[in-house]
């Protein structure tokens, strides 16, 4: 048993991987920014100045999932120092302040965005690849790896990085909601055509792949890609959802040219590209180094988020 304190622990990811800690006999310590009617500890506003103190007591591991997360339509003047000072500074006086109070382990919740926002078809991106992050979000998650690490090998503070790519389950936003709620009401989409890959991960394999690089030797120190292990292209992922709400989906003939096209005029390229852009990530490493295999399938994960937003009404 273990006593792991979880950053960002009202949010998506952080409130599955406090539940799953719970479930799994540790004691798991939610941390969140503002006031909560938990037993969650507060610690305000994180940045350079964010006192972690009573966050750290009695905490021997930290999982950090707070951050200023991306946002899809940016209307700062300088979005890339609101990102630094949340997910690069923030991070880094968590983990000094960590190895002061005597956290031996963090295990860090980056992104995909970090290493890039595109792979060669048939060759997905490998940890050891010269990261390429091209917006404000992807480089200020790869800043915070490089002041985590740093932090790390001065004050022997192990370190663990897990980039993940999109993250699915219960509680999902984004694109990925719309799409479920365009199947749902049975609209027909243009993405019958595409022929790309995009890696995934769902809540359950995630959370179980962050429980396992709490206790685990091996991950010291190392940076994993972490997936489902089966990359399927949008037009694949939005006929398993319908299959999943139990209806086929309507997928028209349209080729990514012309979406691509219609992104560039109505100025949604970036939203686009997402849609027909490959994006894979390499788990060889996950899969060998740490003998993890994700328990959950695909088609299981999509089920229980269809579940849960059918349960929206």
């Amino acid at each position: 048993m273990t006593t792991v304190a979880v950053t960002g622990a009202s949010g998506f990811v952080g409130r599955r991987v406090v539940e799953d800690l719970a479930q799994r006999g540790h004691v798991a310590i939610g941390v969140v920014r503002g006031s909560s009617a938990s037993s969650a500890r507060e610690v305000g506003d994180i940045g350079v100045q964010t006192d972690w103190a009573r966050a750290l007591e009695g905490v021997e591991v930290v999982v950090h999932c707070a951050a200023r997360a991306h946002v899809m339509h940016e209307r700062a003047i300088d979005p890339l120092q609101l990102y630094r000072a949340v997910n690069v500074e923030g991070t880094r006086r968590l983990a000094e302040q960590a190895a002061r109070y005597g956290v031996r382990r963090i295990v860090y919740l980056s992104s995909v965005k970090a290493a890039g926002e595109r792979s060669t078809p048939g060759r997905p991106l490998k940890v050891l690849d010269t990261p390429v992050p091209e917006d404000a979000y992807g480089v200020s998650k790869r800043e915070a790896e490089l002041a985590l690490l740093e932090v790390g090998a001065a004050k022997g503070l192990e370190t663990v990085i897990v980039r993940s790519p999109l993250v699915y389950g219960p509680g999902v936003k984004g694109n990925l909601f719309r799409l479920m709620a365009a199947i749902a009401r049975g609209w027909p989409l243009p993405l019958g055509t595409l022929d790309n890959r995009r890696s995934m991960v769902s809540l359950a394999n995630l959370t179980d792949f962050i429980s396992l690089c709490i206790e685990s030797p091996i991950a010291a120190g190392r940076t994993f890609f972490v997936s489902d292990g089966e990359d399927l292209s949008t037009a694949s992922l939005a006929r398993r959802i319908g299959a999943a709400f139990g209806r086929p989906t309507r997928l028209l003939p349209v080729p990514s040219a012309v979406l691509s096209m219609l992104g560039r005029v109505t100025g949604k390229a970036t939203e686009i590209e997402r849609l027909i852009g490959t994006l894979q990530v390499d788990v060889a490493d996950t899969h060998g180094l740490l003998r993890w295999l994700p328990p959950q399938t695909v088609d299981e994960g999509l089920r229980e988020t269809v579940d849960w937003f059918r349960s929206l009404g």
